[in-house]
């Protein structure tokens, strides 16, 4: 069926399983690879482990099933912005989106590209991604400029040049990396029952330790993360076909797959080391293939791994960009990131804004720090979107909903309960990262009055006086909150 084309506008080309790819390569990262040696550290049963898995997951799509209801009712470019911006006002939906392009998604993105480059690296150890190009004292801290920074930079430039050119262009590579996850996994799953050298036995060997609840909370925050990126393709749902069916589906479909291969990845791991071994790796996926295989498989699943986190990079490059064209769309950002090219239909400017800006948090600032403020400030506007949920239950009665979240109240309320415990340990475990994204925050107010102000006059200038009703009036406050 052929596109419809429309000047200057984002237009619906992406079907059901690109939304589908779309939720597995923005989920799916570095962190699989790594997290399975995490809680069996803290958690050292096995079995144990795996329940851990599959509680992480039912946890996810419990806020995906909320995001789907959600996205049925608002099937436009924006996603969570917009179902904030509906349930608390537009100034929430300003903080939003404030936070994911100074804080949450910029950082994400940066982290996602300095993983691209530090697993190429170990690939290809000529690149040597941890040497310094430039390093100085600032302020008394130390500062390096490494090669792995202009790996991340070159990657991120790609990414934006691919996303500026085309959707389809970018879907492409988004569904090639996501595919290339999907069907690697379940190849090397099949390769290592039939011919590596695992056991079964490993499953059955006696915990090192017992489980304690700090274990296990330490253990429930690596998962979450792990689970993280499923919300992107809501942001995209101004381009995706039938969204009102599609988008509910995707989340669903997309959560679900993750968890399976989440699984399978775990299940092969503990196939291939007993838990003790495993738990003591720092590189687990390598040593995994090396126990599986041979020594020399390690270099291909960094490879691998680079791949992975490349296609996830794709995906926060095309859905954060349609965030800030919504704020701008609302009056509440640069109106310059309004511009769409004519005819590649893309929201160029939204582009090389967001690249700008994650190009100088790659200079300036460390994985580390940029990992911890990214888990704090998304899961705060996770709980904003759950939380959305019941709002708009009571504010929007009337609005179309093709897709009703199953178990409500209860099952997005037990959503709730247990984001807030993992914000408040995250809190704790990190203040001042975490705190340093709350502060980003609230220096968003005075750029959002600003903005608000000159839209107002510009409305107030071009517009004739026309009568309004009371409950206009009353609409209207309301949703400038």
């Amino acid at each position: 069926m052929s596109v419809e084309r429309q000047e200057g506008k984002l237009i619906r080309q992406l079907t059901l399983f690109d939304a589908v790819m779309f939720v597995v390569s923005g989920t799916v990262g570095a962190s699989i690879f790594i997290t399975p040696a995490d809680v069996l550290r803290a958690v050292p049963s096995p079995i144990f482990a795996l329940l851990l898995w599959v509680l992480a997951g039912g946890i996810t799509l419990l806020a995906g099933l909320a995001c789907a209801e959600l996205g049925g009712m608002f099937p436009e470019s924006g996603g969570q912005y917009v179902f904030i911006r509906e349930a608390y006002g537009r100034a929430a939906g300003f903080m939003y989106g404030w936070v994911l392009f100074t804080a949450g998604n910029s950082g994400g993105l940066a982290a996602m590209v300095i993983s691209f480059a530090m697993f190429l690296g170990r690939a290809f150890p000529a690149l040597q991604t941890e040497d310094a190009i430039v390093s100085a004292s600032v302020f008394g801290l130390h500062w390096s400029f490494t090669r792995g920074s202009v790996l991340a930079i070159v990657a991120l430039l790609l990414l934006t040049a691919v996303n500026m050119r085309s959707v389809r262009f970018a879907t492409y590579l988004q569904n090639l990396t996501a595919m290339a996850y999907l069907c690697t996994i379940v190849g090397v799953a099949l390769l290592a029952f039939l011919f590596g050298h695992g056991s079964w036995g490993h499953f059955a060997a006696k915990p090192s330790g017992s489980a304690s609840w700090s274990g296990v909370v330490v253990a429930m925050i690596a998962l979450l993360w792990s689970f993280d990126g499923w919300e992107f393709v809501s942001w995209v749902a101004g381009e995706i076909k039938q969204p009102r069916r599609n988008l509910p589906l995707a989340l669903i479909c997309g959560i679900l797959l993750i968890l399976a291969t989440y699984l399978l990845v775990n299940v092969v791991f503990l196939y291939a080391l007993p838990p003790r071994m495993l738990a003591a790796e720092s590189s687990p996926a390598a040593a995994v293939f090396a126990a599986l295989f041979n020594g020399s498989a390690g270099r291909a699943i960094s490879l691998f791994i680079a791949l992975i986190c490349f296609g996830a990079a794709s995906v926060v490059v095309l859905g954060g960009a349609r965030i800030y064209y919504s704020m701008a769309h609302d009056g509440a950002f640069f109106r310059s990131l309004l511009h769409v090219h004519p005819r590649w239909h893309t929201p160029t400017a939204s582009l090389l804004a967001q690249g700008a800006w994650v190009t100088v948090l790659i200079v300036s600032g460390t994985y580390e720090q940029l990992y911890t403020c990214f888990i704090f400030v998304m899961t705060l506007t996770y709980i904003a979107t759950v939380g959305a949920l019941f709002v708009l239950r009571r504010t929007q009665p009337e609005r179309p909903r093709p897709y009703l979240c199953p178990g409500y109240p209860w099952l997005p309320l037990a959503y709730l309960c247990v984001a807030v415990v993992f914000v408040a340990l995250t809190l704790r475990a990190r203040p001042l990262e975490s705190l340093a994204g709350v502060g980003l925050a609230l220096l968003g107010l005075p750029p959002y009055w600003h903005w608000r102000k000159k839209a107002k006059l510009a409305i107030e200038g071009s517009a004739a006086p026309v009568a309004t009703s009371p409950a206009t009036v009353v609409s209207s406050v309301r949703k400038e909150g």
